[in-house]
């Protein structure tokens, strides 16, 4: 879709960088509407109940022994019997006591499900994201949802102004970048923020890998079951792999500097990964950012089997460096040589638990509200600011590119599987590719 002008909105600025990026809402401890008693029995609902959907539950009861599942929707049908079956080798009937009428199927069953809940996890592939928060938030839900929130520039104006709305409600929401939550990045926030390693001036953040599954074609498909049932490789569902996994490493960048990006340009294309069943999304991508305070951050994610594997984040201060990545690995070091941390994580919890931990504490009223919304939005809109950089080939703005109103996702309840997609491949089943110099602000 070609972009449309617009008057410029104000992207909201991150309100807070404290400790583990939990941002505090306007009341701290104080009750609300929105507090639950400690006894209560909290209903549980998922949306969206593939892989992502089905772990996120678990990690949900296991939060919280006064938890209960209630609801499951999802477009597939056997997306969800087969999440429930899992569900049920992990948890007794008393957990998941999901009646077979409220397995709700189709495009449109994820407001039932939620009219069914007190807590809602939000786990369809991220372009419904959007519709998803806005009608949970309305019907006064605590939400926790996926990473990225949204693909385009119209949802993310949808979501930050949802998040107006739950933090009038106190509502609680918390997003799935975990990082956020693991507890030796937000040792080296802290010690980043207290100045061990002077000012970040440069960094580089990595998503390297083999990229992931590939789901074949059937005759008895229409185009929109296979699009969703191949929802990786399409832009209005999931972005591309520089939204959808990279986003991580935009978002500790975003983090440890303390701001967002104010332009980005870059490179990418389809070297390995470029058949007919790989829709229309790059196999990597190579982004510039650079940032008000004039730190410039390279950003590397690539979907390339047999290639150099990194999952990681560096950074350069004026006196010093930072590391992270896999293994509870997290080091600080002078240019001297000095080690000046390096962190033991022997005892860290696993961060996508502590996420929801700390959801059900704040809805218990046992901590802040929490609401990540601000800075998830922020660092969807960072990364999709380097696709859109990519893709084009042209130096972005974040200015312009909050202003260009792109739209790749139709209304999730006007859909049915015999509906047209956004994208549709042509006469010898090839989709339409991003081609840099030529595609616009895509």
């Amino acid at each position: 879709m070609k972009p449309k002008k617009i008057s410029r909105r104000h992207f909201v600025k991150e309100s807070s960088l404290i400790t583990g990026g939990i941002l505090l809402g306007p009341s701290v401890l104080a009750s609300s509407p929105a507090s639950i008693r400690a006894e209560k029995t909290l209903k549980l609902a998922v949306v969206g109940c593939g892989g992502r959907g089905t772990g996120a539950v678990v990690q949900a009861l296991k939060a919280d022994d006064k938890v209960k599942l209630v609801a499951m929707a999802d477009a597939f049908e056997d997306q969800i019997e087969n999440s429930f079956e899992n569900l049920t080798k992990v948890f007794d009937s008393s957990r998941i006591p999901v009646k077979p009428k409220h397995k709700f199927v189709g495009f449109g069953s994820y407001k039932k499900a939620i009219d069914e809940a007190d807590v809602v996890i939000l786990t369809t592939p991220p372009g419904f994201r959007p519709q998803h928060f806005e009608y949970a938030i309305q019907q006064g839900k605590h939400v926790f949802m996926e990473k990225p929130v949204a693909t385009d520039i119209t949802g993310i104006k949808k979501v930050l102004q949802t998040a107006k709305l739950a933090k009038e409600k106190k509502l609680n929401v918390v997003v799935g970048l975990q990082r956020r939550y693991q507890a030796e990045y937000i040792e080296l926030k802290k010690r980043i923020t207290n100045g061990d390693i002077g000012r970040i001036v440069s960094g580089q953040v990595y998503w390297n890998g083999a990229g992931v599954w590939v789901r074949p074609r059937k005759e008895t498909m229409t185009e929109m079951e296979y699009q969703m049932r191949n929802w990786y490789y399409f832009n209005w569902l999931c972005g591309d792999h520089i939204l959808e996994q990279h986003i991580h490493n935009i978002d500790v960048a975003n983090w440890f500097i303390g701001e967002h990006p104010i332009k980005a340009q870059g490179m990418g294309g389809r070297q390995v990964r470029n058949g007919k069943d790989h829709g229309q999304i790059f196999d990597h991508h190579f982004v510039e950012f650079t940032y008000p305070s004039g730190a410039v951050i390279s950003s590397q994610c690539r979907h390339q089997p047999g290639c150099f594997s990194r999952v990681s984040e560096a950074f350069q201060g004026t006196s010093g460096t930072s590391y992270t990545g896999g293994g509870n690995s997290a080091v600080l070091k002078s240019y001297a040589g000095q080690t000046l941390y390096n962190h033991n994580g022997e005892n860290d919890k696993n961060p996508y638990q502590v996420e929801h931990d700390e959801l059900f504490a704040a809805i218990r009223n046992k901590r802040a509200i929490i609401n990540d919304t601000d800075y998830a939005a922020e660092s969807t809109m960072a990364a999709i600011l380097g696709r859109m950089a990519t893709y084009s080939g042209k130096e972005i703005t974040w200015d312009a590119a909050m202003a260009c109103n792109l739209e790749l996702v139709p209304d999730e309840d006007l859909l049915e599987f015999s509906s047209i997609p956004p994208v549709v491949p042509n006469e010898q089943g090839d989709y339409p590719i991003p081609v840099p110099g030529q595609t616009k602000y895509y």
